[in-house]
């Protein structure tokens, strides 16, 4: 069984992950803009061993400066998902190659994970909510800005807000100062926008799919979410290893969890609740 590199090229943060026959042994994550950390941090994975490293990104700009500094560090097989192999998921949606490729190999590795529908909410620099139906078909779904795009994007666009930090929700039911009415305001939204958008799949499908969550907010958005049935926050890094394993035809080498149940998906009634 082999080992390999998951590299994911976010536009914000970059994760990387050694799988070792298909199980993660370590991820790590850094920004995208340092191409040197990235390297420094692939090294380390791989310490010492000779292993493909494979690359999905949605930010051109960071990979292609990543991928000449992973090249310049002595890394010979550099494999892109979209160049050298795609992403093994069928599709719903108008043009695929211009559906972002964290969103795809999410929903590849959730489907795989899951067996059954399922919404996959990611939640990063933008918050994604896409729906994946029974027959494992990716049929799009709804993109916001993520908690720390609007956070700023209030504080650049007023005189008065204020730059604020992304922390956990406020406990107090009220925003007692700026700060914290634009985190509750912001982190709320982004919570309630989810659940409105998983109950319209929920009723174009006919059930409540199973919900699973990713990406550096995940946890703290959705920890405490009654409607969140799995957090895995290296998602996207499962759907590189499932795609590396197919293309090179190694069923051994896919990725392997421990997550136990499978629960059902639950039935909507014909008012849609």
């Amino acid at each position: 069984m082999a080992s390999i590199l998951a590299v994911s090229v976010g536009n914000s943060r970059t994760s990387l992950a050694r799988f070792d026959g298909g199980t993660l042994v370590e991820a790590r994550r850094v920004d995208s803009v340092n191409a040197a950390a990235v390297v420094a941090e692939a090294t380390s994975l791989a310490d010492g061993d000779s292993m493909p490293l494979v690359l999905a990104t949605v930010s051109p700009t960071a990979s292609d400066a990543i991928l000449k500094a992973v090249q310049s560090a002595g890394f010979s097989e550099v494999l892109r998902i979209g160049e050298e192999f795609g992403i093994p998921i069928a599709t719903q949606v108008d043009d695929a190659s211009k559906t972002g490729q964290d969103r795809l190999l999410s929903s590849c590795a959730a489907f795989r994970r899951l067996g059954q529908a399922c919404v996959v909410v990611d939640a990063g620099t933008c918050v994604t909510v896409d729906f994946v139906d029974g027959a494992g078909v990716f049929q799009g779904g709804m993109i916001s800005p993520g908690v720390m795009m609007q956070l700023n994007a209030m504080h650049e666009h007023t005189a008065a807000l204020e730059k604020t930090t992304l922390t956990p929700v406020p406990t107090d039911t009220f925003g007692r100062n700026t700060s914290d009415a634009m985190r509750l305001g912001v982190i709320e939204g982004v919570r309630g926008l989810v659940q409105r958008v998983i109950e319209r799949y929920a009723t174009a499908y006919g059930a409540f799919p199973l919900v699973i969550a990713t990406g550096g907010d995940a946890e703290l958005l959705f920890s405490d979410d009654e409607l969140i049935n799995l957090i895995v926050p290296d998602l996207v890094l499962e759907g590189i290893a499932s795609a590396w394993a197919t293309a090179t035809d190694s069923d051994d080498d896919q990725p392997k969890f421990t997550d136990p149940a499978r629960p059902a998906a639950v039935t909507v009634n014909d008012d849609g609740e």
